[in-house]
């Protein structure tokens, strides 16, 4: 109990040499308790401070998490729009469940070929803007080039090489595209393709959260060491929640092909 008091006496003084926490209050604290009023308020400086301390320290035992930090995006709007962050990490989880369900898959559907992107002297297009895709048998995929035949080869390349195992035939104007037979090859080759695609996803939410965290330590000089790192732990969190959901997406479709 000594202890504990001695740790708490010195926390009014340090709270208020924060620029931020004056003036708009400790986040983590109640509304009604301003930063001018804190040093009389010992219970929200005891909760605020002690969820900084705990989150610190590496969890003891197995299967025992960190504290979490939860800052109210309204005191922080003018470092960092959290809201905004939290935003991007999600677009780019939305984006790897439709590259999951459109090319990843044991079976191939005309749409799956559609946003295939197809270089062309006059620059990028999908496969489905130039050619009219269609399903001659489950077995057989039919890409028709008649209104662009000059993109035909490079259409037949971007097929060629887009990761999904495809050997198309060219015919004139025409591509025939075999849908390879479900083997366990195929579905192996598909879950190694699943996982080079989250690689690529999480290798994008590292940007959105380096970019995050590279706004917030631009104003170092204007607010508290406190509230960077609370920040800072902040983005970290909600960048390992989007890994993990990444992750359970990608253990679901590993199963879904393999069983």
């Amino acid at each position: 109990m000594a202890l504990a008091l001695r740790w708490l006496r010195p926390l009014p003084s340090l709270l208020h040499r924060s620029p931020l926490l004056v003036g708009r209050g400790l986040p983590g604290a109640p509304q009604a308790c301003p930063a001018l009023l804190l040093e009389g308020c010992r219970q929200c400086v005891h909760q605020v401070l002690l969820s900084r301390q705990l989150a610190t320290k590496k969890a003891k035992g197995k299967g025992q998490s960190q504290a979490k930090v939860n800052i109210s995006a309204a005191l922080v709007e003018d470092i960092i729009n959290l809201e905004e962050t939290s935003e991007d990490m999600q677009a780019v989880i939305e984006a790897l469940k439709e590259d999951f369900n459109r090319n990843i898959s044991v079976r191939t559907s005309p749409g799956a070929l559609d946003h295939i992107s197809v270089v062309t002297k006059d620059g990028k297009f999908p496969l489905n803007q130039l050619g009219q895709i269609s399903q001659k048998s489950p077995q057989l995929l039919i890409v028709n080039m008649t209104n662009f035949p000059e993109s035909t080869a490079a259409a037949m390349k971007a097929i060629r090489e887009s990761g999904m195992n495809l050997n198309p035939e060219v015919d004139g104007t025409v591509i025939r595209v075999p849908v390879p037979k479900v083997t366990r090859e195929h579905r192996e080759s598909l879950a190694k393709l699943a996982k080079q695609s989250t690689n690529k996803s999480k290798e994008a939410l590292r940007k959105v959260r380096s970019k995050s965290i590279s706004q917030v330590k631009k104003f170092k000089s204007k607010v508290s060491e406190d509230t960077i790192w609370l920040l800072e732990k902040q983005i970290q969190q909600m960048a390992d929640e989007a890994v993990a959901e990444m992750d359970k997406l990608l253990a679901a479709k590993t199963k879904e092909l393999l069983g």
